[in-house]
């Protein structure tokens, strides 16, 4: 999710008044890198997809073919498969992704033609060509307006290991665009358009959802070989390598590969700009709006510093292709979306003349999933945090290392920071729901955006500024390694994080995104005086004394103040004591227990107090109420007795 902070009208800015971008470091490399035999080799592939889609481009739709191979890697036996068709979810105005009167998931509106996946038969050849289709539970679970989760009952168990070769003839409707995919007027983006099996879990059950507008997707990994039929006029990006091209009576026919990845998307464009460019070891290839040039060379710009930025920290970037597609004006619901090896991005012409970052911000979230989920393949609606909050702090920290300061936005004097615009997202929303729910079960996707995408990213960040970036550097690397292609969990990440950050790092996420834990750290009651040497009665050897009191301008200060943590959450914080002369000492606090006191000594009054004054804790809830001044003493009193007087009066009225 990128906000956007363009200013409509160019002409109050001045195209040229920004100037170019400055030229983007180099991606630093991080500190540490996992040997060569402790990284993930390719997976065996579960399910394989040998394909054929024929575009009819004047009626959107797909002609296609199918031979799906598939491996039963359960322990036990399975008596049905289950199959998404994620174009059922725009058939009608009445689908689990359609029906809310108040929008749905990321786009707020939904074009005027619907779509719609129609499949004619299903065979089995290792069960006699038995066609499954007729045989289908037509409808989602218990949801009889819904059919983008079909059952499809066996004729006998298939056993552990065994494997089934299914041919699939079907037809895809494309809708006018919603979401991800669809048609505005020549512009095509062919995405969930086939038959496409589900995970089968090691313990036996399909990791089966009906497609709700806050999910996406989970699939196993596989091949896909794939041949693409369009109108000789339209140009073609697609997920894998392109292995051929042939033209014939007015048609192309393009085949590719792909692999190892779990999802295979393509776009088919009569009228638009084809860049070409490469980056390391990459080919990379970009379809925009024809005009388009300064957002090209800024897309260009940004790829080439997230490509190695990323491959640095999270793992080598195994794939020879990467395909943006920027949509055109009508498409864009088309935009920010990620497929394996094929990304899009969005935007208006004028938004890179904006001072607004939100086109680089989109480039880099939507390539960061290349990793997040795309070579994990976490389930992402069960746990969207995994990809979205993980690949939103691999944004963030990305956009901060290129563009500094101003990694948001950058004009009129202002520079406003990636992670500034987060924190203000995720607080927003901090008490609502907690992070760590799964999509379907947040109230909004506005609360889904606060706090899966904002708030982890935050929470994130957090722990690298509390406990170490580079052991939060260290720990993300290992975990985008190790759980390469091993579709990880919540635990899996946790673990991680315990082990090579700490603890009680692992403890504040726990709390943070299963919990609605939250922070905030108050501090009051500044006091200061002047150490004034004894006065009074004392008992002496000689007998009882009277002392008297001896003003001195050199006597020392005492202060205190006492500092209280609301919210389920311990942080470590510091504490920064300032002196009126300006000396400072800083205290640490470790965050457990409700409060916590802390003395001055010095030889001048306890001028303020301030609570993380590095800033390191971004999900505290009111950084206003982190500070306090000797000065500020004075209006708390006059509030206590206003109060105190008002109580009076109350009491006085009461019959």
């Amino acid at each position: 999710m990128v906000v956007e902070l363009s200013v409509g009208i160019l002409g109050l800015l001045g195209a040229g008044a920004l100037g170019a971008p400055r030229a983007l470091p180099a991606a630093s490399p991080p500190t540490f890198r996992l040997a060569a035999d402790e990284r993930r080799s390719p997976p065996e592939l579960v399910t394989s997809y040998t394909m054929r889609a024929r575009l009819d481009a004047d009626h959107h739709s797909i002609d296609g073919q199918a031979v799906i191979a598939w491996r039963n890697t359960a322990k036990v036996s399975v008596s049905s498969l289950f199959v998404h068709l994620y174009l059922n979810a725009f058939k009608n105005d009445r689908t689990l992704f359609l029906r809310s009167p108040f929008g749905h998931g990321r786009d707020s509106g939904s074009g005027q033609e619907f779509g719609y996946i129609d499949v004619k038969s299903l065979k089995v050849a290792e069960l006699g060509d038995a066609d499954l289709w007729p045989g289908r539970v037509r409808h989602s679970p218990n949801d009889p307006e819904d059919e983008t989760d079909i059952e499809l009952p066996l004729p006998r168990p298939v056993q552990p290991g065994e494997r089934l070769t299914i041919d699939a003839d079907f037809t895809s409707q494309l809708p006018q665009i919603v979401e991800r995919t669809g048609y505005a007027s020549n512009f095509h983006l062919v995405a969930q358009w086939f038959p496409k099996l589900a995970r089968l879990e090691s313990d036996g059950h399909f990791a089966h959802f009906a497609f709700h507008p806050q999910a996406e997707f989970y699939a196993d990994f596989g091949r896909y070989d794939v041949t693409v039929d369009v109108p000789a006029a339209y140009r073609v990006g697609a997920s894998g390598v392109q292995t051929s091209e042939t033209t014939s009576n007015g048609r192309r026919t393009l085949r590719y590969l792909a692999e190892p990845v779990h999802d295979f998307a393509f776009a088919a464009w009569a009228d638009c700009d084809d860049v070409h460019f490469r980056v390391d070891h990459v080919d990379v290839r970009l379809l925009l709006p024809k005009g388009h040039s300064e957002t090209a060379r800024r897309t260009e710009a940004a790829l080439r510093f997230a490509l190695p930025y990323f491959s640095e920290r999270f793992g080598s970037y195994p794939y020879s292709t990467l395909t943006l597609v920027h949509p055109p004006a009508g498409a864009e619901a088309a935009g920010g979306m990620e497929y394996p090896t094929l990304i899009t991005t969005g935007g208006a012409w004028y938004l890179p003349y904006s001072g607004a970052r939100s086109l680089e911000a989109l480039v880099i979230h939507e390539f960061g999933h290349q990793w997040f989920y795309g070579l994990l393949a976490s389930n992402e609606a069960k746990s969207p945090f995994l990809d979205e909050g993980i690949n939103s702090y691999a944004e963030l920290a990305a956009m901060d290392a290129a563009y500094g300061r101003a990694s948001a936005f950058r004009g009129f004097g202002l520079e406003i920071a990636d992670a500034s615009l987060f924190r203000a997202f995720a607080a927003a929303r901090g008490h609502d729901e907690p992070v760590g729910a799964e999509a379907q079960d947040f109230s909004s996707f506005r609360n889904l955006g606060a706090l899966v995408y904002s708030r982890t990213a935050v929470l994130i960040e957090t722990v690298g500024r509390v406990w170490g970036q580079a052991r939060l550097e260290r720990a993300l690397h290992i975990y985008a390694e190790r759980f390469r292609f091993l579709h990880p969990t919540p635990e899996d990440f946790l673990g991680v994080v315990e082990r090579e950050v700490a603890p009680e790092a692992r403890r504040m996420l726990e709390v943070a995104l299963f919990s609605r834990g939250t922070i905030d750290y108050v501090v009051r009651d500044l006091e200061s005086a002047q150490q004034d040497s004894p006065a009074g009665f004392f008992e002496r050897d000689r007998g009882r004394e009277r002392v008297t009191r001896v003003p001195s301008q050199t006597a020392p200060y005492r202060g205190r103040v006492t500092v209280y943590r609301h919210g389920l959450l311990e942080i470590p914080v510091e504490v920064l004591l300032r002196g009126e002369d300006g000396s400072q000492r800083r205290e640490r606090w470790n965050g457990q227990g409700a409060l916590k006191s802390f003395e001055y000594e010095g030889h001048a009054p306890l001028a303020s107090v301030v609570v993380d004054p590095d800033h390191k804790i971004l999900i505290d809830d009111d950084l206003y109420n982190n500070q306090v001044s000797a000065h500020d003493r004075a209006l708390p009193r006059v509030h206590e007795r206003l109060s105190y007087f008002a109580a009076l009066g109350l009491i006085g009225a009461a019959p």
